[in-house]
């Protein structure tokens, strides 16, 4: 019924609609007549008069029973001008149906014709059929080059864009077909690439495929090749990346299709293709998550995100919101990032009850108000400075937000009952060169030692960088480009370990349900990347040849910087999870009873904006080097 509204609906479909109808009406009228006719030779006059009784009696049964199967088999829903093998399998089921239909009904009423005439009949109606069908795409196609031929030669050679399809498979065939058929006159398709050797020299919508990965930047150059799709969406990412390493040598407009859930919904053509994104070089799989555990200690919940309008504490509220929970609350700092994930949220969530609440964790009073107002259950500990040259020049801000905030939540947490406090952590906290790293590892030792002291169950978890979080070098270095360039790099053999923020998120919910109480857990972070090649990839994506278009500029270390960073200190060990990429750092002992004290103190002495915060730092993480520089005095 639906499906007749929208036709009802539309002018141009009831008329075509109609048509069609029409057309097929008057071939199940020549059909029956032609296998009569043929039947005796195509003399009339030979044909017994009951014969064509029969046929003219049964006419109109036969003309219900055909419009009724072509729409059960969506004779009447296929785009005729993507016609193929499918539709017409389609009509040729139809017509064998009616068939079956019209011999069981003539018999029934006593309505005699020669037993050649049914499948004849309803042979001739299925060829009648397709040719209306196939003849509208060829009429189609024949516009389209009416169109072609107008168009000035010399202008539409210099719109013409030459495209190499990497993959042969199903989505390669969608892709040509819509190319061909949708009027993208500016567009043609020069060549295949495809691993299988049984596939090369051979033709997939008549474009040869050339070759395999090999051949691509030598068949780029060969075909003028402006434009390189990969239509490879069932294959796995770090396959994905090994092509597009390929693919970028050419120096060729990159473009990928959609995942492989649209392919098999058919949303694959030119308006489903998008650029191809560093996230794609850097051939990551997808996080296997364990959904039931995650729902099971969320469901029903009071979770509470602090800096929730941040990149990490947003995306846990966007994954968050997704689940059965009771209450989400937002508190930041910031209020017009606060504003913009509430008012996503409240958009795609209109059931969820949501507070968002604008307070800092270094207000104990106003932190304590909250807690007592809305009782959470689950705390994810987001709200930290995490700016590395920042905090190196306001050490004590530093102190202040990252181990006065954290020590206020955690001690608050445990005050009002808090069943689970998970704290964001960064691989920075490892042997730390930098205070921001530093007051982190301070963060992570109060979370563990303060777990043996409380009912809460507190947890950790450790990651690197996250791609396009703000501050990260990604967008820096995306704006370095737009603006011309150079793109500056700290140092050429600089190496950083990078993650989705959507997969990191996911991995910390999951590191929530696997938590005991007193745990650092340790995300996968996958290979490390250089810098300096993640700087070449940018350029070469947005079409500019680096070092020649786009200069990329070494600044030098900057302060607090390592060349690499470590995700576990070497006196941790390491325990598997059930999910492979998530580990857990063994618990270090520490005395509590000396512990917290210097921590206020460290606290105390940051608030009076002391000059030797460094040193205290360093008496607190042992592993914390820092060399002093010749200018500063904090």
């Amino acid at each position: 019924m639906d499906v007749i509204k929208k036709i009802y609906e539309n002018p141009v479909k009831q008329s075509r609609m109609l048509l069609l109808v029409l057309l097929d009406i008057l071939c199940v009228l020549a059909s029956g007549y032609l296998a009569l006719a043929i039947r005796f030779d195509l003399i009339s006059q030979e044909i017994e008069p009951e014969f064509i009784t029969s046929f003219l009696k049964y006419s109109p049964l036969q003309i219900i029973t055909v419009l009724i199967l072509y729409y059960v088999f969506h004779i009447y829903h296929s785009l005729w001008e993507y016609a193929g093998y499918r539709e017409c399998m389609n009509i040729v089921w139809a017509c064998l149906a009616a068939t079956v239909i019209q011999c069981i009904g003539m018999h029934f009423l006593d309505m005699p014709v020669p037993r050649s005439y049914y499948l004849m009949a309803n042979g001739i109606l299925a060829i009648q059929t397709m040719a209306i069908r196939l003849g509208y795409r060829l009429l189609r196609l024949y516009a389209h080059k009416h169109m072609e031929n107008k168009i000035d030669p010399a202008a539409a050679a210099a719109r013409l864009k030459n495209i190499m399809i990497v993959g042969g498979g199903q989505a390669c065939i969608m892709l040509i077909k819509e190319i061909r058929n949708s009027g993208f006159l500016n567009r043609r398709v020069c060549c295949i690439i495809d691993d299988d050797p049984m596939k090369k020299g051979r033709y997939i919508q008549n474009v040869q495929v050339v070759g395999d990965r090999s051949t691509i930047c030598e068949m780029a150059e060969k075909y003028g090749i402006d434009q390189i799709i990969v239509a490879m969406p069932s294959v796995k990412r770090s396959e994905i990346k090994r092509i597009l390493e390929i693919c970028q040598q050419t120096g060729c407009e990159l473009m990928t299709v959609p995942g492989l859930y649209q392919i098999i919904k058919g949303d694959v053509g030119v308006s489903n293709l998008r650029r191809v994104k560093i996230e794609d070089l850097l051939g990551r799989e997808p996080a296997e998550l364990d959904t039931e555990s995650i729902i099971g200690y969320v469901t029903g919940k009071t979770i509470m995100v602090t800096g929730g309008g941040g990149s990490i504490g947003s995306e846990l509220c966007r994954q968050l919101a997704a689940h059965p929970i009771k209450r989400l609350v937002i508190v930041d700092i910031y209020e017009n990032n606060a504003y913009d994930i509430q008012q996503e949220l409240k958009r795609k969530y209109p059931e969820l009850d949501l507070q968002v609440r604008i307070a800092s964790v270094r207000d104990e009073h106003r932190m304590n108000e909250l807690f007592e107002t809305f009782r959470p259950d689950i705390i994810y500990h987001a709200a930290a400075h995490k700016h590395v040259p920042l905090m190196e020049d306001s050490p004590n801000e530093a102190i202040k937000n990252n181990v006065g905030g954290t020590y206020t939540m955690v001690r608050l947490a445990d005050r009002w009952n808090v069943q689970r406090f998970v704290l964001i952590s960064t691989d920075k906290a490892v042997n730390p060169t930098n205070i921001m790293g530093a007051t982190k590892r301070i963060c992570e030792m109060i979370i563990q030692t303060y777990n043996r002291r409380s009912e809460t169950e507190y947890v950790a978890v450790r990651f690197g960088n996250v791609l396009g979080s703000n501050g990260s070098v990604i967008p820096l270095f995306r704006r370095q480009i737009q603006e011309g360039g150079p793109v500056t790099v700290t140092h050429p053999d600089i190496i950083r370990y990078f993650m989705l923020i959507s997969e990191a998120v996911a991995l910390v919910l999951q590191a929530g349900a696997y938590a005991k109480g007193g745990e650092i857990f340790v995300l996968d972070m996958g290979e490390p990347v250089r810098i300096y090649d993640l700087a070449e990839k940018m350029i070469r994506l947005q079409g500019y040849r680096p070092g020649v278009e786009i200069e990329i500029e070494i600044t030098g270390l900057r302060p607090g910087e390592k060349l690499y960073e470590e995700l576990l200190m070497d006196e941790e060990g390491m325990q598997d999870t059930p999910n492979k990429l998530i580990h857990i750092g063994r618990p270090i002992e520490l005395d509590e009873e000396q512990f917290f004290p210097r921590v206020e103190k460290l606290i105390e002495a940051a608030h009076e904006d002391g000059n030797n915060i460094r040193e205290q730092v360093s008496e607190l993480v042992d592993t914390y080097v820092w060399k002093k520089p010749a200018d500063c005095d904090a």
